[in-house]
């Protein structure tokens, strides 16, 4: 039979939704969104995260292998979607912190490469850290994931928190800074740019 697999981050229920109008028509689904950014889309190494049937996993494997060098299948339809939303909210907050961090750190009268050195090597050490601290720095938002499309994932993700009834503050602080940046005209941009809100709060820049 066929078989729909949609590789796009919407909203959980809107995919379980369209899997069951498709089931109704005998059609299979998968949610299979992605992380990673423009780079390892071009090279094919994403990482996949899949919800649905195992056997349709099965099926769309090999297709799903010319595009990524991770792939999992994590539970029923619309997990895929799940587990994305909170790695970007996750990878939001991170962001943050680490734009806040950089600001104290020059307040403070830090020299923010040896900060940055020190800070990679211990426990502060984060993928944001080591893919947006020197974009923050350098104030060069040239889009890898735009921010506007960060804040619609960090949204949709404090949405199933809500439903789950799980506190998710330091995600909710990440919306506030990326809708803050959105307002100073940087939606189209990196969301490293959620630096110039940070800044904005802080009264100073780097």
């Amino acid at each position: 039979g066929l078989l729909c697999i949609d590789m796009s981050t919407i909203a959980p229920p809107d995919t379980r939704r369209i899997g069951a109008a498709l089931a109704a028509a005998g059609v299979s689904m998968l949610d299979a969104p992605v992380t990673g950014s423009s780079p390892r889309a071009e090279d094919g190494s994403l990482t996949i995260m899949v919800g649905g049937e195992q056997r349709d996993f099965a099926r769309a494997r090999p297709l799903l292998e010319s595009m990524g060098a991770l792939i999992a299948h994590v539970g029923e339809l619309g997990q895929g979607e799940r587990l994305k939303l909170i790695n970007n909210a996750l990878g939001a907050a991170n962001a943050a912190a680490v734009a806040e961090a950089l600001l104290l750190a020059d307040a403070c009268g830090i020299e923010l490469d040896a900060f940055v050195e020190i800070v990679s090597s211990g426990s502060g050490a984060s993928a944001q850290l080591a893919l947006k601290s020197a974009a923050m720095r350098a104030h060069d938002y040239t889009p890898l994931f735009k921010t506007a499309h960060m804040l619609k994932d960090v949204r949709l993700c404090l949405e199933e928190a809500q439903t789950e009834a799980v506190p998710f503050p330091a995600a909710a602080h990440a919306r506030d800074l990326l809708s803050a940046t959105m307002a100073r005209g940087y939606a189209e941009q990196d969301y490293a740019s959620l630096i110039e809100a940070a800044e904005g709060l802080a009264a100073r820049r780097l």
